[in-house]
């Protein structure tokens, strides 16, 4: 019998759904806060539920959504994201149903927002999507007048519950405190469908079985070095990848998580230094991105009314690779004064494709710093025996593992992995079941990430994704964040970080920027790489997955298809003299008012010429 680190006495479940009855039967369990909700505003409002509470929702929404299903239907979840969001996700698993949550898309479904939604009904057939009651009428509106028949035709054929009718059952269920059993998923049912980032590629849905999600989160409470006294504190897309992850983690466990929403965090950085500081929170995950944006305009000086204290924090778990070492520093640097503890500092590695937790470096008895790779931080310590996890690099086009100091691709075999993509049997086969070469036995996670282990603790590096290495004319071969991360620090004053995508087209590097010139300089001095070409395009023109990477794919293939609003462009040839000369470049320096508008003043400098359009610079500004 395995047990939990923290409690000798506490036995392991083999699914997630489990551990709810038992933490809402404990009488030091019933009234504790599982998920706190904070919702922004003048003042901010908080809302929660208890482990009781939890438990008595999960069961009361189970046995609704049978009322009309059978076990391992499929439901799309379409819920905004709070604690109903929560509650409809163990519901769902109680009910032994598979659960498809995404971000609800605008029910305009303008803007071509409407395209991942149609390819998620078309490809998982849900009997039912769940979504909060005006939410739905929005989509009946559309239904009985929209032109576009593929969607409507889609939502036509799911039948729609709200969660205000869930809500309601639930309540009369708990009057007549009805006594139910346990009819949830088991081990190896699929519970969940989890798409991917779409980084790379178009989001693939991933089948994610309830014993694998129950091992995933396991292994990282014990890595993380969770338990019940932990306070989480998370932002996070709740609907996949890390962010669904801590709210199973949380109940595995028996912790209490604070959670707002994505939205409020971009609005508002500073709301998640508050929430930790006040709820003194002891973890809280956070992408790389996001350090500079609260750097940015989440710092401001602690005040009487909104003290900042980091002081509690345990776990500073720093997602979403590449980990740039002097980000984390600068960070810490500027909040050691306000209690950090450079020790906190968690990089970790994840994918959908194995539950989502891979690896952390971080370790509680380590008290050295972290050795670096080429200005990465490291994401796994492989020098440390792994309990039932391999973690490989390997030669991505032989099958054979590298020696340590040579990049190759990071394969994974562990009992979270995934059992493949729904509807994508060859892809599964070459994804999931990847083998050594003259081995047998052993099947491998392939996960299209490049990686390198250095150094003797082994330590493991992301150094980026395979599909976007670019190809250097010497041979030679480079990642494009390095090139995008010069090209930001080119102008900062000017750049919109994580608004660069570099790319390789026609044997020459292509930059889509929202900058002026210089760029190619600082690129040159920095990584030795010439740059083909420097594009400016309007802000939001650079595409992103909803968890904020750059999808360099798909800015290439708008880019190709002149499906960009270009500003203006710089051409060079291959000594890296100006090859266009028609005008005018950026060189921001004041705003002024013109009819009413805020207008940029440009300075004029040869070089840079506009795309075909009959628009002034200051007009498309």
């Amino acid at each position: 019998m395995n047990y939990e680190n923290y409690d000798p006495f506490f036995p392991d479940q083999p699914v997630v759904d489990l551990y709810l009855p038992i933490w809402a039967k404990l009488s030091s369990f019933k009234s504790k806060p599982a998920f706190i909700w904070a919702e922004d505003g003048p003042l901010v409002q908080f809302s929660s539920i208890t482990y009781e509470e939890l438990n008595s929702s999960a069961q009361c929404i189970s046995s609704e959504l049978l009322l009309s299903l059978r076990k391992n239907d499929t439901v799309l979840v379409l819920c905004s994201p709070g604690l109903e969001f929560v509650e409809v996700i163990f519901g769902c698993q109680r009910a032994g149903v598979l659960a498809v949550p995404i971000s609800p898309p605008h029910p305009s479904f303008s803007s071509g927002n409407w395209h991942h939604l149609l390819r998620v009904v078309s490809q998982t057939r849900p009997k039912v999507a769940i979504a909060q009651r005006e939410y739905i009428k929005h989509v009946e509106k559309y239904v009985a007048r929209s032109s576009n028949k593929k969607l409507s035709e889609a939502l036509k054929k799911v039948r729609w519950i709200s969660t205000e009718d869930l809500n309601g059952k639930k309540m009369e269920m708990q009057v007549e405190n009805v006594n139910f059993g346990y009819n949830g998923c088991n081990v190896d049912d699929v519970y969940l469908i989890q798409y991917t980032s779409g980084t790379t590629a178009i989001p693939k849905p991933v089948l994610v079985t309830a014993g694998s999600a129950a091992h995933n989160v396991r292994v990282a409470r014990k890595a993380y070095d969770l338990h019940p006294n932990t306070v989480v504190v998370s932002w996070l897309p709740q609907y996949h990848d890390c962010g669904l992850m801590f709210l199973l983690l949380t109940i595995v466990s028996g912790a209490t998580c604070v959670l707002t929403s994505p939205n409020t965090f971009v609005n508002r950085p500073r709301i998640w230094l508050e929430l930790i500081s006040e709820f003194k929170a002891t973890c809280t995950p956070v992408p790389s991105f996001a350090l500079p944006l609260v750097l940015k305009r989440g710092h401001a000086k602690a005040t009487v009314n909104n003290p900042i204290s980091m002081l509690s924090l345990m776990n500073l778990i720093i997602v979403n690779e590449p980990i740039y070492n002097d980000c984390v520093e600068e960070f810490v640097e500027v909040f050691r004064p306000f209690g950090l503890n450079p020790l906190a500092i968690s990089p970790s590695y994840g994918l959908a494709e194995n539950g989502t937790f891979v690896s952390t470096s971080w370790r509680s008895s380590s008290f050295d710093k972290f050795s670096t790779y080429k200005k990465l931080l490291p994401s796994a310590r492989l020098d440390e025996d792994l309990v039932d996890i391999e973690i490989l690099v390997v030669n991505e086009d032989t099958n054979e593992i590298v020696e340590d100091g040579i990049e190759g691709e990071i394969w994974i075999s562990s009992p979270s992995n995934a059992i493949g993509y729904l509807g994508h049997p060859s892809l599964t086969q070459q994804v999931f079941n990847a083998t050594l070469k003259n081995k047998v036995g052993k099947c491998y996670v392939r996960t299209g990430d490049r990686g390198v282990v250095e150094g003797e603790e082994r330590f493991l590096y992301v150094t980026g994704r395979c599909s976007d290495v670019i190809k250097l004319s010497n041979g030679q071969e480079i990642h494009p964040h390095y090139l995008e991360t010069s090209t930001y620090n080119s102008c900062p004053n000017f750049l919109r970080g994580g608004c660069v995508a570099a790319f390789e087209m026609s044997a020459s590097e292509y930059t889509c920027s929202c900058c002026r010139g210089g760029i190619r300089k600082t690129i040159m001095k920095e990584e030795g790489v010439g740059i083909g070409l420097v594009v400016l395009v309007k802000i939001g023109n650079v595409p992103k997955t909803t968890s904020g990477k750059i999808q360099r794919w798909l800015a290439k293939y708008k880019f190709m298809k002149s499906q960009m609003n270009i500003i203006m462009q710089m051409k060079f040839d291959n000594n890296g003299n100006i090859q266009s000369r028609m005008q005018k470049v950026m060189q921001i320096e004041k705003k002024e008012a013109k009819k009413g508008k805020k207008v940029l003043v440009v300075e004029e400098e040869e070089g840079l010429f506009f795309a075909p359009t009959n628009r002034t610079l200051k007009s498309s500004l």
